[in-house]
């Protein structure tokens, strides 16, 4: 019970904070306990039978964990997990003052875990997994991360702590040198390039020969790919359209399948992805005063460019929102805009960066309105679309905003439309 008073006081200032901030409480309870019980989340994450499985990289971790964790239970495990994508360390410790028992344990066979690419290798010195899931590199925020091969240093010091297999992106050339650096047993997945390619960043070395991999994305229409996996093809029906996400069901597939050995059954894992929901804000559908509203998550400059590239057609109403996350703005300006053809609202707190370069890539904007609720408010009163749905784009700071404003405070609160 030595970690009873630290859990109790954590607790209570989760309780304290949702009085202030209903939906909020997911941060400050786990730093304070963090603070109170440093060693708690490495016991914990020691303890499962089945191990520890990271799920890290770039882009993709949030999704990829979630259809893991999703097949995982079909198959009657109990998972320790983070729903809340909350994925550094204090984000664990919320997990388990928010789910664990006040002795600090939390009843489950294993923990599947998305982990932050720059808080990752940290973790791993004392908590060594059992799997590690390396999906990608991309060019990330500069103000972050300076340079992608600095990314690929923190993954490969996941990958080298793993004990029992890395599992990996055979397109990415990033991959594939980390791959290089590991000793113990290593397999891959990916997705054809008629499907899908992918600006992995680049490496300025040799190039590596793509190794064959075990599960590969080689259809894909709408919400409906096609993997070809070891035991042959099976269709599944994603939970959001774009290439990005085929590529993280096979990546959650090709885990699942060594998590749960001979145990594994390709039908009960289809039928997990195709009624699993999306991670809130990753193509989430809401219904606000009886009409549909897409959210969509942008974080960098490959999350931007992949979801406008997968949209359907330029939405007819579009709102633009740039937070305070967004430290950096330049990196706005390297994606490519030309899939829209207006947006009716540009609002965040970075407002004056975002209309400044849409302004730039000519892009017709209707209202620039700095004052961020408000501009929630007006473009949700937007007459209904004769085509499509209202559409969000926006950066994470302004999706916590506008979740919280309206309401949105659960984010296992999501529905397959």
């Amino acid at each position: 019970m030595r970690y009873l008073p630290a859990l109790l006081i954590g607790r209570l200032v989760r309780f304290a904070v949702r009085l202030v901030r209903p939906g909020g409480g997911s941060a400050l309870p786990g730093l304070v306990v963090s603070k109170l019980a440093p060693g708690l989340v490495n016991k914990l994450l020691s303890s499962f039978p089945k191990g520890l499985v990271i799920i890290t990289g770039t882009a993709g971790k949030s999704t990829t964990t979630k259809m893991a964790v999703a097949i995982a239970r079909a198959h009657g495990l109990t998972v320790f997990t983070n729903p809340s994508t909350a994925n550094i360390e204090q984000g664990f410790f919320s997990t388990l003052v928010k789910s664990g028992t006040l002795s600090g344990k939390y009843p489950a066979d294993i923990a599947i875990l998305e982990m932050d690419e720059g808080h990752a290798a940290a973790l791993v010195r004392d908590v060594a997994p059992r799997f590690s899931v390396i999906l990608n590199v991309f060019d990330d925020q500069l103000d972050r991360f300076i340079d992608p091969a600095i990314v690929r240093e923190k993954l490969a010091a996941v990958a080298k702590r793993t004990t029992e297999k890395v599992i990996l992106n055979a397109d990415d050339q990033n991959c594939l040198l980390i791959a290089q650096e590991v000793e113990i047993e290593k397999d891959y997945f990916g997705i054809q390039s008629q499907v899908g390619t992918f600006a992995y960043s680049k490496t300025y070395l040799p190039e590596i020969s793509n190794p064959t991999a075990r599960n590969t994305v080689t259809k894909l229409s709408g919400r409906e790919a096609v993997l070809e996996t070891i035991s042959g093809p099976v269709r599944i029906e994603l939970p959001s359209r774009g290439s990005h996400f085929a590529l993280d069901a096979v990546a959650a597939w090709t885990i699942c399948e060594e998590i749960l050995g001979s145990g594994f059954d390709s039908e009960l894992a289809k039928r997990s992805l195709d009624t699993m929901p999306p991670v809130f804000s990753r193509g989430e559908i809401k219904v606000i005063d009886g009409e549909e509203v897409e959210f969509i998550l942008i974080q960098n400059p490959i999350s931007t460019q992949l979801n406008i590239d997968n949209l359907d057609t330029s939405p007819e109403q579009l709102m633009f929102a740039i937070g305070r996350d967004v430290h950096d703005p330049s990196w706005l300006w390297t994606v490519d805009y030309s899939k829209l053809d207006h947006v009716n609202m540009v609002s965040g707190f970075n407002f004056a960066d975002a209309a400044l370069m849409l302004s730039y890539n000519n892009i017709p904007i209707e209202v620039i309105e700095p004052d961020y609720f408000k501009a929630i408010e007006d473009f949700l009163a937007l007459p209904q679309p004769k085509l499509g749905r209202k559409t969000v784009l926006y950066s994470a700071d302004a999706m916590r905003r506008l979740r919280r404003y309206k309401g949105f405070t659960d984010p296992e609160d999501v529905q397959r439309v």
